[in-house]
């Protein structure tokens, strides 16, 4: 059996299923005969046991360039061998196949009664092992569970390390997906991948199968995208052509009044402004006394720029959201954007902190957001101390990732920066293990997040079915809480009603404080009402507010479409926003609110109190929220 070039460690996605058996395979290449004599490698068809082994094989090579290995399916074993029984050169055979330093033995499981060949192997297993050389197996099945093999054979099999390959959980798919496009050249969207890999596809050639079914339909359909080969950009591009033609019709003006290098290297500073980029070190240059060496100065500038943008590409692979610092436009920080792309490496840089439009002082209270609220003060004046961790639940749009980002930047104001604030989407985080995984980085992802002092999650329900995410992520939950690090959490609906989450994190995530965010009732919507059309500089009016606020919603995104789709409406009218045009616009009738119970329509508008129906107790919603707010 040919050694596949395209076999080898680099090109293995290690995931939940296949890590035990990868590093195995590895450690055996790294030191062939010293432990884990043989390997066993069992698991079913098309889990990647046959590239483990050819891994393993191109390993060895690469360490030892003189070290021999032979790798043979069962078959071809058994081809050679008859040959050799008709040729009466079977202890020829046995003493070449015991020479290799490696041997790899595919398929094992057609051992089968296969009586004289399991006897010559277990000959050949004792010679190689006798002298430390390497037998790596695989078969689809533990070698107790072939049949009809020899018992000191099946002894000789499990003597040394007997390693399975499981199904490749949901992130490890979709790694294998990513990789298999970036092999072929090929873009496929990331929710395309996403949907084949939720198919629960129990082998990766059945996934590398649908993977193809979908590029030849694409293809049929003439829609498939390619890469472009990688190049480099090309630094004078057009718009900066037509500026450096001008410059240069400029100078030819001025030549007379100013020396030729002084033009020259405005050119340069010119161009390289335009490009964001920070040139005080070339405008020093400019005040000489005399010409310095220009050439020089513009070949050191330009290396330096290109080895931020290295710094900065590199950066970006480990966080997106590291690009574009200014850090990265400046060639005399170097150093820092070196040191800075270290540390990213190294996974000593968490997250991008909170959402800075977020704030704890934007954000209004009322009974139905009032227990959330309390505990996030609560969490923000002492931090991995008290509700830890913290769960925000409700439904989508009643404000819970804006109060989760409050919690950040509010501890993050409070520590005066010394605190580490990370906070991360939970479909980003699962995101990010994927890369990782492909990429052999699930460490550095790791300590990324275990950098963090107050690690925010928001919309946690996204981490339903994914797997290795959720292993992940419970080892750095227990790391974070064991240092005493706050964990702060959002979802739409409780820990425990989340499908498909381990038990072990639903018993994390509800052993500290859960905290659910109700719909607002009709005070809150009046103070987001008037937050909201003060925002828009427009009047709130108490008749305004009536028609805009009785109305009860789902969520504050509700509310808030309602007044920019009135405010919008009264632009493009040409007339103020009053209660005269919300009524039209909500369909109501004159003088009518658009939840005016029936009995306070008929106590008329004399008594406020009997308009708002959240206190009228015929028609009161949340009596525990009540409570919460009078006993406050």
């Amino acid at each position: 059996m040919r050694l596949d070039p395209r076999l080898t460690f680099e090109r293995l996605v290690v995931g939940a299923g296949n890590r035990m058996a990868a590093a195995a395979a590895r450690a055996v290449a790294e030191a062939p005969g010293t432990t884990y004599n043989p390997l066993y490698i069992y698991g079913g068809s098309g889990l990647g046991k046959t590239h483990l082994l050819t891994a393993a094989g191109h390993r060895l090579q690469e360490l030892q360039p003189d070290a021999e290995v032979f790798a043979l399916t069962l078959d071809e074993f058994s081809e050679q061998w008859h040959a050799a029984v008709s040729a009466g050169e079977t202890h020829a055979f046995g003493r070449r196949l015991g020479r290799v330093d490696l041997l790899l033995l595919d398929d094992l499981q057609f051992l089968t009664g296969r009586r004289e060949m399991q006897a010559e192997l277990l000959r050949l297993f004792a010679a190689m092992q006798a002298e430390n050389r390497q037998i790596v197996c695989t078969s689809d099945r533990p070698p107790a569970e072939i049949s009809d093999v020899d018992e000191r054979l099946i002894q000789a099999l499990s003597g040394g390390l007997v390693v399975d390959v499981g199904v490749p959980e949901f992130e490890a798919r979709v790694a294998i997906l990513r990789a298999a496009c970036a092999e072929r050249g090929v873009t496929v969207p990331d929710k395309t991948l996403d949907t084949l890999a939720e198919r629960g596809i129990a082998s990766v050639r059945e996934l590398q199968g649908a993977l193809n079914q979908w590029l030849a339909r694409e293809t049929l359909s003439g829609t498939k995208g390619r890469k472009t080969p990688f190049s480099t950009p090309v630094i004078q591009s057009r718009s900066s052509s037509e500026f450096l033609s001008f410059l240069s019709d400029v100078t030819s003006a001025v030549q007379s009044h100013v020396e030729s290098w002084q033009v020259r290297l405005r050119e340069v500073v010119a161009y390289w402004q335009g490009e964001g980029y920070r040139t005080a070190v070339l405008e020093r240059a400019l005040a000489l006394p005399k010409d310095p060496d220009v050439d020089a100065l513009v070949e050191m500038f330009s290396n330096a720029v290109e080895h931020l943008r290295d710094l900065e590409r590199s950066v970006v692979a480990v966080d997106p959201a590291l690009g574009g610092l200014d850090v990265f436009r400046d060639p005399e920080r170097l150093a820092e954007a070196e040191e800075l792309v270290e540390r990213a490496l190294a996974g000593e840089m968490p997250p991008r902190g909170a959402n800075p439009e977020f704030r704890r002082d934007g954000f209004d209270v009322g009974a139905a957001n009032q227990l959330a609220v309390h505990a996030a003060d609560a969490v923000i004046a002492n931090p991995g101390s008290r509700y830890n961790p913290l769960l925000i639940t409700g439904a989508s749009g009643v404000g819970k990732t804006h109060l989760v980002h409050a919690i950040g930047n509010a501890i993050a104001e409070a520590s005066d920066g010394k605190l580490t604030v990370a906070c991360v989407h939970a479909q980003a985080l699962v995101d990010e293990l994927i890369a990782a995984i492909q990429e052999g980085t699930v460490e550095r992802w790791r300590n990324r997040y275990r950098a963090a002092d107050v690690l925010v999650v928001d919309d946690v329900q996204f981490l339903s079915g994914k797997e290795r995410t959720q292993d992940e992520f419970f080892f750095v939950f227990n790391a974070l809480e064991t240092a005493g690090k706050q964990i702060v959490l959002s979802s739409d609906r409780p820990a425990s009603e989340i499908p498909q989450l381990a038990e072990r994190l639903k018993s994390r995530f509800g052993g500290g404080l859960t905290a659910e965010m109700l719909p607002p009732d009709r005070p809150l919507r009046e103070l987001l009402a008037v937050r909201f059309l003060t925002v828009l500089g427009r009047p709130a009016t108490p008749e305004l507010l009536d028609v805009v606020c009785d109305a009860p919603v789902k969520s504050v995104r509700e509310l808030i479409g309602t007044v920019n789709r009135l405010a919008s409406l009264a632009d493009a009218r040409g007339v103020e926003l009053d209660a005269t045009l919300a009524r039209a616009e909500l369909g109501l009738g004159e003088g009518a609110t658009a939840t005016m119970a029936p009995a306070a329509a008929a106590l008329g508008a004399g008594d406020r109190t009997f308009l708002d129906r959240e206190r009228v107790v015929w028609d009161w919603p949340d009596i525990g929220g009540r409570l919460i707010e009078d006993l406050r």
